[in-house]
Protein backbone atom coordinates (compact mmCIF):
# COMPACT_ATOMS: atom_id res chain seq x y z
CA UNK A 1 0.00 0.00 0.00
CA UNK A 2 1.09 3.55 -0.93
CA UNK A 3 0.11 6.77 -0.98
CA UNK A 4 1.29 10.05 -3.37
CA UNK A 5 0.48 12.95 -2.41
CA UNK A 6 1.31 16.93 -2.14
CA UNK A 7 2.71 18.15 1.26
CA UNK A 8 0.71 20.79 2.72
CA UNK A 9 3.87 22.63 4.19
CA UNK A 10 5.98 23.00 1.25
CA UNK A 11 3.58 21.30 -1.62
CA UNK A 12 6.20 19.08 -3.15
CA UNK A 13 5.15 15.64 -4.53
CA UNK A 14 5.43 12.93 -1.87
CA UNK A 15 5.25 9.21 -2.40
CA UNK A 16 5.58 6.75 0.55
CA UNK A 17 4.21 3.12 1.77
CA UNK A 18 1.88 3.40 4.16
CA UNK A 19 0.35 0.45 6.74
CA UNK A 20 -2.30 0.18 9.09
CA UNK A 21 -1.71 1.14 12.16
CA UNK A 22 0.33 3.98 11.53
CA UNK A 23 0.53 6.94 13.07
CA UNK A 24 1.77 9.50 10.62
CA UNK A 25 3.03 10.63 7.06
CA UNK A 26 6.56 12.60 6.92
CA UNK A 27 7.05 14.54 4.17
CA UNK A 28 11.01 13.66 2.83
CA UNK A 29 11.53 17.01 1.80
CA UNK A 30 10.48 19.56 4.95
CA UNK A 31 9.86 16.63 7.21
CA UNK A 32 6.22 17.92 8.15
CA UNK A 33 4.25 15.45 9.58
CA UNK A 34 0.47 14.53 8.79
CA UNK A 35 -1.25 12.93 11.95
CA UNK A 36 -3.34 9.67 10.64
CA UNK A 37 -6.52 8.86 12.56
CA UNK A 38 -6.30 5.30 14.12
CA UNK A 39 -9.28 4.05 12.06
CA UNK A 40 -8.36 6.16 8.63
CA UNK A 41 -7.26 2.32 7.59
CA UNK A 42 -8.43 -0.91 9.06
CA UNK A 43 -6.37 -4.06 7.86
CA UNK A 44 -6.27 -3.35 4.46
CA UNK A 45 -9.15 -1.11 3.69
CA UNK A 46 -9.46 2.95 3.53
CA UNK A 47 -11.78 3.98 5.13
CA UNK A 48 -11.24 8.25 4.53
CA UNK A 49 -8.22 10.72 2.96
CA UNK A 50 -4.93 10.61 5.13
CA UNK A 51 -4.17 13.74 4.21
CA UNK A 52 -6.61 15.91 4.24
CA UNK A 53 -10.02 15.29 6.41
CA UNK A 54 -12.39 14.10 3.65
CA UNK A 55 -13.58 11.04 3.28
CA UNK A 56 -14.88 11.13 -0.43
CA UNK A 57 -12.80 8.97 -2.20
CA UNK A 58 -13.35 8.03 -5.99
CA UNK A 59 -11.87 4.32 -7.88
CA UNK A 60 -10.36 5.23 -10.80
CA UNK A 61 -7.87 2.93 -13.57
CA UNK A 62 -4.46 3.25 -12.18
CA UNK A 63 -3.39 4.65 -15.82
CA UNK A 64 -1.74 8.18 -17.24
CA UNK A 65 -4.19 9.84 -18.95
CA UNK A 66 -1.43 11.83 -20.93
CA UNK A 67 -0.36 8.23 -22.20
CA UNK A 68 -4.18 7.46 -23.00
CA UNK A 69 -4.16 10.39 -25.08
CA UNK A 70 -0.83 10.09 -27.00
CA UNK A 71 -2.17 6.82 -27.79
CA UNK A 72 -5.64 7.81 -29.48
CA UNK A 73 -4.22 11.07 -30.82
CA UNK A 74 -1.23 8.49 -32.44
CA UNK A 75 -3.83 6.02 -34.01
CA UNK A 76 -5.84 8.99 -35.33
CA UNK A 77 -2.61 10.57 -37.27
CA UNK A 78 -1.15 7.19 -38.39
CA UNK A 79 -5.21 6.09 -39.49
CA UNK A 80 -5.35 9.26 -41.32
CA UNK A 81 -1.43 9.34 -42.99
CA UNK A 82 -2.71 5.87 -44.15
CA UNK A 83 -5.94 6.98 -45.18
CA UNK A 84 -4.14 9.55 -47.47
CA UNK A 85 -2.35 7.69 -49.70
CA UNK A 86 -5.28 5.29 -50.19
CA UNK A 87 -4.37 2.33 -47.65
CA UNK A 88 -7.31 1.77 -46.91
CA UNK A 89 -6.95 -1.52 -45.04
CA UNK A 90 -4.08 -0.29 -43.44
CA UNK A 91 -6.19 2.95 -41.91
CA UNK A 92 -8.82 0.67 -40.64
CA UNK A 93 -5.63 -1.89 -39.01
CA UNK A 94 -4.52 0.98 -37.23
CA UNK A 95 -7.61 2.06 -35.83
CA UNK A 96 -8.45 -0.79 -34.67
CA UNK A 97 -5.09 -2.28 -33.10
CA UNK A 98 -4.94 1.12 -31.07
CA UNK A 99 -8.20 0.06 -30.22
CA UNK A 100 -7.31 -3.08 -29.08
CA UNK A 101 -4.22 -2.12 -27.27
CA UNK A 102 -6.25 0.42 -25.10
CA UNK A 103 -8.56 -2.37 -24.43
CA UNK A 104 -5.66 -4.38 -23.44
CA UNK A 105 -4.19 -2.09 -21.26
CA UNK A 106 -7.84 -1.46 -19.88
CA UNK A 107 -7.79 -4.74 -18.33
CA UNK A 108 -4.36 -5.05 -17.28
CA UNK A 109 -3.88 -2.05 -15.24
CA UNK A 110 -4.70 -1.60 -11.60
CA UNK A 111 -7.44 0.40 -10.08
CA UNK A 112 -6.42 3.45 -7.52
CA UNK A 113 -8.23 5.56 -4.85
CA UNK A 114 -8.15 9.79 -5.66
CA UNK A 115 -9.33 12.24 -2.79
CA UNK A 116 -11.49 14.65 -4.29
CA UNK A 117 -10.53 17.34 -2.11
CA UNK A 118 -6.54 16.83 -2.29
CA UNK A 119 -6.18 14.73 -4.99
CA UNK A 120 -3.72 12.38 -2.87
CA UNK A 121 -3.68 9.12 -4.78
CA UNK A 122 -3.72 5.14 -3.39
CA UNK A 123 -3.04 2.30 -4.38
CA UNK A 124 -2.55 -1.36 -3.45
CA UNK A 125 -5.67 -0.63 -1.15
CA UNK A 126 -8.58 -3.70 -1.13
CA UNK A 127 -12.17 -3.56 -1.67
CA UNK A 128 -11.67 0.14 -3.47
CA UNK A 129 -14.74 -0.96 -6.01
CA UNK A 130 -16.20 0.08 -2.77
CA UNK A 131 -15.68 3.82 -2.88
CA UNK A 132 -17.55 3.67 -6.16
CA UNK A 133 -16.71 5.71 -9.61
CA UNK A 134 -16.10 9.58 -10.02
CA UNK A 135 -19.19 11.70 -9.57
CA UNK A 136 -19.17 14.70 -11.44
CA UNK A 137 -21.46 16.20 -8.69
CA UNK A 138 -19.10 15.76 -5.67
CA UNK A 139 -16.20 16.52 -7.63
CA UNK A 140 -18.09 20.09 -8.34
CA UNK A 141 -18.64 20.64 -4.60
CA UNK A 142 -14.81 20.43 -3.63
CA UNK A 143 -14.26 22.76 -6.62
CA UNK A 144 -16.09 25.08 -5.71
CA UNK A 145 -15.02 24.73 -2.12
CA UNK A 146 -11.36 25.14 -3.24
CA UNK A 147 -12.41 28.11 -5.43
CA UNK A 148 -14.34 29.99 -2.46
CA UNK A 149 -11.59 29.31 -0.06
CA UNK A 150 -9.05 30.95 -2.14
CA UNK A 151 -10.66 33.77 -2.66
CA UNK A 152 -11.01 34.73 0.48
CA UNK A 153 -9.81 37.86 1.85
CA UNK A 154 -7.94 36.76 4.82
CA UNK A 155 -6.82 33.19 2.69
CA UNK A 156 -2.73 32.35 2.73
CA UNK A 157 -1.50 31.21 -0.96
Amino acid sequence: MNIAYHCPACHRAVRQPVAAGQAALECDHCHGQILISPTAITEQRLNGCLVCPSTDLYARKDFPQRLGVALVVLGFIGSSIAWANYQVLWSFAILFGTALLDLVLYLVMGESLTCYRCGAQYRGFEEIELHGGFNLETHERYRQLAARLKDRPDSSS
